[in-house]
């Protein structure tokens, strides 16, 4: 009964922030009453013919959200009027699908023409690539606009980088909303997909960073030796997976940092500091809290400073402004 009630008030909560954002969760309701299940139909078969897709549609709306907002601006391609687009930011390195979001807007304006902004797109398709790769079904608000501008130097500065450490971490997902628990909820993202040897080379080969900062697996470490020789990788091409089970959402990724298997140093870091190491250990024991957890966090996180209402606009195309 505790449960149920704490789980009708996490949701309640949540509900409250969404409306407060002006998102609403029957925002098409007259619009485009069917957009979900569009966006589903369209999005399945880029699933099936790629199982890495799910990853790659999750970290685009990360990346999204943590420059400017939710706002599609990662879409947006460099133009002659000033507009230097966020996708040439090394930060950016190895995001994928952005196409896939354009075809899928294109079905969608066809069945209600300049209803659906494409900002809505990322996160319905990020939503969706959580649950088909067996993590939980997220009910999102909506209502999101696109932004009419994009940014290098600002996703330069925003996009986390491979070596942020664990205030870095708190001070970004606490600035959405996020509470300690749902902060490091949100990194169990990390479940899904690879990472590529030029964003965890430092780990393997600097040997300026205290060994008491973070703890590596022996056998993981020279394994990742072996997958990334170099200091310099020979290719950007080489990665690694993120856990043993990278195509299922899963709590896998917290009992491989328990066990000394973090890919990344935030990923190491966490099972040792005193603010998230018990949190890391519950999400371990209880997938289906981590579940819960990440659920909530997934709202705040592609709710977190939207467009709405008069803002921005909805873009017929993803990639170019109206």
């Amino acid at each position: 009964m505790w449960f149920l009630i704490k789980h009708l008030t996490l949701v309640a909560v949540i509900m409250g922030i969404a409306e407060a954002d002006g998102l609403r969760y029957d925002y098409y309701q007259d619009s485009c009453p069917d957009v979900e299940k569009i966006v589903k139909k369209a999005f399945l078969p880029i699933l099936l013919s790629d199982p890495t897709a799910p990853a790659a549609f999750l970290r685009l709306m990360f990346h999204d959200c943590q420059v400017q907002g939710c706002d599609a601006s990662i879409l947006l391609d460099s133009d002659d009027q000033n507009m230097n687009s966020e996708m040439r930011s090394i930060r950016n390195f190895g995001i994928r699908k952005r196409d896939s979001i354009g075809h899928i807007k294109s079905i969608l304006e066809v069945v209600c023409p300049g209803q659906v902004s494409c900002a809505d797109v990322i996160a319905l398709a990020a939503k969706e690539s959580v649950s088909f790769s067996g993590g939980p079904s997220i009910q999102i608000p909506l209502g999101r606009r696109d932004s009419t501008s994009s940014s290098q130097q600002m996703a330069d500065a925003h996009i986390p980088s491979q070596s942020i450490n664990v205030d870095g971490l708190l001070n970004i997902f606490m600035a959405k909303g996020m509470n300690l628990q749902e902060s490091v909820a949100i990194l169990g993202a990390h479940t899904l997909g690879v990472g590529h040897c030029i964003n965890i080379v430092d780990r393997l080969y600097n040997q300026k960073q205290p060994p008491e900062e973070e703890t590596i697996n022996l056998g993981f470490q020279l394994l990742l030796r072996v997958k990334c020789p170099t200091k310099v990788p020979l290719t950007n091409l080489t990665f690694v997976s993120n856990d043993i089970t990278s195509l299922i959402f899963d709590n896998q990724y917290y009992r491989d940092v328990m066990n000394g298997r973090g890919l990344f140093h935030i990923d190491s870091i966490i099972s040792m500091d005193h603010r998230t190491a018990s949190i890391v250990e519950e999400f371990a024991a209880d997938q289906e809290y981590f579940f819960e957890v990440f659920s909530s966090a997934f709202v705040k996180l592609s709710s977190s400073n939207v467009l709405t209402g008069g803002k921005g606009q909805i873009r017929r195309q993803c990639d170019q402004v109206n």
